[in-house]
């Protein structure tokens, strides 16, 4: 599958939310956040070298130990591809944990738009009643200190690409599940 362009797989169905989810950002953590449109096409602008969705196989490979980990997804991508696009450029390992994501149309845009990231999956949660949870992320707003130690900063550049985020990830998932 390229990284260009979205999945040809069918999408699978949403599974019943369960408690235990992890808010994916795409742009910060799956590749550098600085990305563009190109007749439609996404691409990061820069720094040159880097590929839309390159830590993709990072994530898929740190997840393959949590097989009840669902995914919702806290990117802008909704916003611009809807909910069942931007799962699509995801690989089928990935999209069939997605079970939705922070935004979706039945919210009032205008309201979405002027909440920080931390306000908008926090706002997930509580209407999930999610109580295992975590967030990965480069945009670090609106965070309250107690929701912070559910969140994985990511360097906005290097994303998943960085070892120190690889390995914050990877202790928080071990304390995740022996917490769920």
């Amino acid at each position: 599958m390229s990284s260009l362009t979205p999945s040809r797989y069918p999408l699978p169905r949403p599974r019943v939310t369960g408690i235990d989810v992890l808010y994916l950002d795409f742009d910060g953590v799956l590749h550098p956040q600085d990305v563009r449109m190109d007749g439609g096409v996404p691409y990061v602008r820069s720094p040159p070298g880097h590929g839309i969705l390159e830590n993709a196989p990072v994530l898929q490979g740190l997840l393959t130990p949590y097989p009840n980990l669902n995914i919702v997804l806290s990117t802008t991508w909704v916003r611009r591809f809807g909910y069942r696009g931007a799962v699509r450029y995801l690989h089928p390992e990935l999209q069939r944990r997605c079970i939705g994501a922070t935004w979706h149309r039945g919210m009032g845009r205008y309201r979405f738009d002027f909440m920080t990231r931390g306000e908008q999956v926090l706002d997930d949660v509580k209407r999930r009643g999610s109580i295992s949870w975590l967030a990965i992320d480069d945009n670090t707003e609106g965070w309250g200190v107690a929701e912070s130690s559910h969140l994985i900063a990511t360097d906005p550049i290097l994303g998943l690409g960085q070892s120190a985020a690889i390995e914050k990830l990877a202790a928080a998932l071990t304390r995740f599940a022996e917490h769920s």
